[in-house]
């Protein structure tokens, strides 16, 4: 055995030696026991602990993947994700002081990807180990509300009916706000053996919806999110906030930044998570690349009271970013680009005349880059907010205000 010291943790929350070597499940300052293979020490044996060590709240944290920080104090990872936010900034040239955190309690998940296969005893479904394709089996998990992990046994029943030993199911489960509404790729093609037997499976656990492989087969409700005053069904398996706490805090500094214009443009705009509640306020110009987001968005806006106009455009804004003349038609924007972040529709936001920006991003590195665009046409920070809805991961999204003169 050879012993390591960790001097820092990398950005998916692995423990880094000085000769960069990764140990997973270890703290800086840690000195650990283990055998190197290609560069990391998996099983590591914890020689001298960091006084941040704490006991893990989940009995499946060693095993499974989807959480990587529950043996680090909650103290200790909100300064590490505001930390890891300041880093992607400075590397930028970018200097800014953060809000607190917020951060999202435990049993709040309220969207869950598990995967099923079949085995030689019967099935399985749950969560991969960290960086394996293994499964996992997650009863007890600590992340998901309370309503997911209630229906997580009955899962099983899926794959007896349509699951592969030759390959993994993909079951997305989201806890709307009428009951559950459960997605499933990579199924077998569908029967009428099969049709009979999911319209009972619906039935038994009172789902809202279950869609196979794209079909929606049935539902007790339709599986409706709030997003203020407006109700929308989103399409089978969509994106949404993971919490609905981290959601709210999101809707309230959107709020803030555009606060007083009475024209906005919402660039990745999804569901209406910004739009709709904006629209209570201010005129909307809702921009997606996914039309059924955007289908659902307008019929929730058209069912609701008391909202201003709501428009709607498809467009992929990788290639086709709204380009400046048509930004200025509007008093603010916000934007909540993907992982990738939005460098071509930053750009085309630089050389408007806007003036206000709310951004909002799941990735520090893509967002202090466009930041980066936006302040060198003359945008200045307004505030900056790390939300934490990924609790337990290395992830961490950010909110932030920029205003130009």
């Amino acid at each position: 055995m050879d012993q390591f010291e960790i001097v820092r943790l990398g950005h998916k929350g692995d423990g880094i030696t000085a000769d960069g070597i990764f140990v997973p499940n270890t703290l800086p300052g840690e000195v650990v026991e283990g055998l190197e293979e290609q560069g990391r020490v998996p099983g590591a044996r914890i020689v001298t602990p960091s006084e941040e060590r704490v006991r893990p709240a989940c009995r499946h944290a060693k095993s499974c993947g989807g959480c990587s920080l529950q043996h680090a104090s909650e103290d200790f990872v909100a300064q590490w994700k505001s930390d890891f936010v300041k880093s992607a900034l400075e590397n930028q040239g970018i200097s800014a002081e953060l809000g607190s955190i917020l951060t999202s309690p435990g049993r709040s998940r309220r969207r869950a990807v598990f995967h099923g296969r079949r085995t030689k005893k019967g099935t399985m479904v749950g969560l991969h180990a960290r960086a394996s394709d293994s499964l996992i089996e997650v009863p007890d998990c600590i992340l998901m509300v309370p309503e997911i992990m209630q229906a997580y046994g009955a899962l099983n029943r899926l794959v007896e009916l349509g699951g592969s030993r030759r390959g993994e199911m993909d079951i997305t489960v989201i806890s709307s706000d009428s009951g559950l509404d459960i997605s499933v790729e990579n199924g077998k093609p569908l029967d009428l053996d099969m049709r009979v037997e999911l319209g009972g499976f619906v039935r038994d656990l009172s789902l809202s919806r279950l869609s196979w492989n794209g079909e929606d087969l049935a539902g007790e409700a339709l599986p409706y999110l709030s997003f203020g005053k407006a109700r929308v069904v989103p399409p089978a398996g969509a994106f949404l906030q993971a919490t609905a706490e981290g959601e709210a805090a999101l809707v309230t500094l959107m709020r803030k930044a555009v606060e007083g214009a009475d024209r906005v443009i919402d660039l990745f705009s999804g569901c209406g998570t910004f739009s709709l509640p904006i629209a209570e306020r201010a005129e909307v110009h809702a921009v997606e690349g996914v039309s059924d987001m955007l289908e659902a968005l307008s019929k929730g806006w058209r069912q609701a009271q008391g909202l201003k106009a709501v428009t709607v455009e498809t467009r992929d804004l990788f290639r086709q970013p709204v380009r400046d003349d048509e930004l200025n038609a509007y008093d603010a924007a916000i934007i909540d680009p993907p992982r990738p972040g939005a460098l071509a529709q930053c750009d085309e936001i630089a050389k408007s005349r806007l003036k206000t920006v709310g951004f909002v991003s799941c990735n520090p590195i893509t967002f202090a880059r466009d930041a980066k665009v936006l302040i060198d046409s003359g945008f200045e920070i307004d505030w900056i907010v790390p939300v934490d809805q990924f609790r337990w991961s290395p992830h961490v999204e950010i909110a932030a205000c920029f205003k130009r003169e």
